[in-house]
This record gives C-alpha cells, structure tokens and sequence, in this order.
C-alpha cells in the first residue's frame, strides 16, 4: 500500500515534468475542485475574526454534538448515492420514527400521555423501542429498496412517493388518541439519560451519549463499506450495474440492503432526535435529507456513483455543521440559511460534474 509520502514524491515528480501549461492547468483544476473548501475556509477566518467566541472550547464541543446528530443520517443516505440515487423520504422517516419512539417514551405519569397502557419506562423498554424505530425505518427503507431494484424506477421518485406516504402517516399519528396534532413531549428521564444524558465535559459543554453511540455507528458502517463482500458489491452496483451483474453481483439484493440499511440509519436518528430538541412535532425532521445530501456531496460522495468514503462524509458534515454555526453566530436569519444551503447543494453538485467530465 503506497503511504501518504510516497504519493506525494510521486505527485511531485510528475509535476516537475510538466510544462508551463499543463502546470497552470494543474493549479487551476485543484482551486475548482476545492472551491467549496477554499470559500468554507475564508468564510471560517472572517467569522473568527468577527466572533471571538466562534473558536472556543465551548464552540467546539457544541459543533461535535451537532456532528454526532446529523452523521447517522448522512450514513445512511450517503449509500443510496453511491448507487446514483438519492432518498427524500429520509426526513420524514426521522420524524415518524422520532414520534413513535417519543410516544413508548413518555413518563408514566405525564398527563397528557397518548397511550396510557404503556408499561413504566425501564432500560429494557428503551432497548426494545430503539430496535423497533430501526425496524420501522429499515422497512421503509426496503420498500424503497424494493421499488427501485424490481421496477428500475428512479430513487428520486420512489422516495418522493414514501415521503409523502409517510408523512400522512405521521399526521395520522399526531391525532391518535385525542392529541389533536399537539408535539409529543413529557419524555422519560431514564430514556433522556440514555440518549442525551452527560458521558463527560468538554470546557463548560456537556457532551453527550449521543457523542458515542455515533462514533459506534461509524466505525460499523466503515466496517461495511470497506471490509464486507457488501460494501464491495455496493460500489460495483454503483460503478456500473450491467458490469456488476455480469461479474456475479446480485443487484438486486445490493440495492435491496442498502436502502434497507439507510432505513435502520434514519431509525436510529429519529430515537436521538426526539431527546436532542425536548419533544417531537409533526414537523420534526423536515428537510432533514437536504442536510444529509450536502454533507455527503461535500465530503466526495459522488452522484456519479461508485465513490465515496467514510472519512469524506463525517469531514462533509463537519464542515456544513461548522458553517451553521458561524451563520448562526453572525445572527444570520433562517430564511437566508436555507438559500444558502441552496445554493451549496447546487455548487457541490456542479462541482462533483466537473470533476466526472474531465475524467471522461
């Protein structure tokens, strides 16, 4: 395996071979490729010359428990990427399996309880809850796997179709006993312990369970990627299917398992989702997928399909994370924020296509 040193010798070589013109070519295709990073870096510099408090200790810790919150999600959908798709359906699936996991939940005693046959929340009842929202965002994720891999029908309209299916059902859910819409709230403390409870402190911030249980998620899902036959036969998938097929992959299966697991990924999001905002609204998890495809693009998961790292994806959300926080600090309104992650969807898109048309 080539180390980091000797790629770059060998980098360097080649470019002490290059003429005047393919030497300014080289420069300029490296600035376009890392616009993005170039432009969050500044942007990054201005605020912490403007914010002094923007580089804090405190700051930091805040940033890595917004990384841990959103990374499973970014997981999650990241592989449906790499099979040149997509998953709308990824916010509302948050948002339904936060409201279940939200409902088994409550306190015993809480008065406005929906279901009040519920057993006392115990740390058994919190394990068995978790793998039930899993299993609930798996299924979904199957159905969506299902669509896509037996009818070839495109992931945009498919999970467009379970998105809006599932958010009937969360509206559903809201009216379910008398509550009438009301957010879901009266959470447990054992389950608020569990989830968002102190694991230790970093300066004056606590950093939660949540931290953890996201790093664990990540070392598993870099496990999958890189060292199953799955992994390697999602990238076959997303390379070229008619080749993978050929060469034995099952295709179908493939595709099958990786929304499937992109479901169980959301799950997992919607049960920390509830506890990280204090109590679940029908509105919980909305365009939480715009977020997940931006980090995914901005960490190198490519449209194209057949390309993405782990690594790319925690440093793509890392980075959107980063900006929020400097928009929020530089008392930017929400209205402006969602033009902005407009506008870096868009950028990160084109810029993913550059790089794929001067490969061709």
């Amino acid at each position: 395996m080539t180390s980091p040193v000797e790629k770059l010798q060998r980098t360097a070589a080649a470019y002490k071979q290059m003429d005047s013109k393919d030497k300014k070519r080289y420069w300029t295709d490296g600035i376009l490729n890392n616009a993005l990073y170039i432009l969050m870096a500044i942007f990054v510099i201005y605020t912490a010359i403007m914010r002094e408090n923007f580089l804090t200790l405190g700051s930091l810790a805040n940033l890595i428990t917004q990384v841990a919150a959103y990374l499973p999600l970014a997981l999650g959908i990241a592989g449906c990427i790499v099979l040149t798709g997509t998953d709308l359906s990824a916010g509302r699936v948050v948002g339904l399996t936060a409201a279940v996991a939200g409902v088994f939940l409550q306190k015993s005693d809480f008065a406005n309880k929906m279901f009040k046959n519920l057993p006392e929340v115990t740390w058994w009842w919190i394990a068995l809850t978790m793998l039930a929202v899993i299993a609930i965002g798996a299924i979904i994720g199957l159905v969506n796997g299902f669509f896509v891999a037996k009818f070839s029908l495109h992931p945009f309209i498919v999970t467009l179709s379970t998105q809006l299916i599932t958010y009937g059902i969360i509206l559903w859910f809201f009216t379910l006993n008398g509550n009438n819409g009301q957010p879901i709230s009266g959470l447990s403390a054992p389950y608020k312990s569990f989830v968002g409870g102190t694991m230790f402190r970093l300066g004056n911030v606590a950093i939660p369970w949540y931290v953890l249980y996201a790093v664990l998620l990540t070392a598993l899902m870099w496990f999958i990627w890189n060292k199953t036959a799955f992994g390697k036969n999602m990238f076959a998938v997303g390379s070229n299917a008619e080749a993978a097929k050929v060469s034995g992959v099952n295709v179908f299966l493939t595709t099958m398992l990786v929304h499937t697991l992109a479901g169980a990924m959301y799950g997992y999001a919607g049960f920390v989702e509830g506890v990280r905002s204090g109590s679940v609204a029908a509105s919980t998890g909305l365009n939480a997928e715009c977020d997940a495809i931006a980090a995914c693009v901005i960490g190198g998961v490519s449209f194209v399909g057949g390309t993405g790292k782990i690594s790319g994806i925690i440093m793509g959300v890392f980075v959107l994370r980063l900006i929020f926080v400097a928009l929020t600090m530089l008392g930017v309104d929400s209205s402006s924020m969602y033009i902005i992650k407009g506008a870096i969807i868009l950028c990160a898109c084109a810029l993913d296509m550059r790089k794929y048309l001067v490969k061709k």
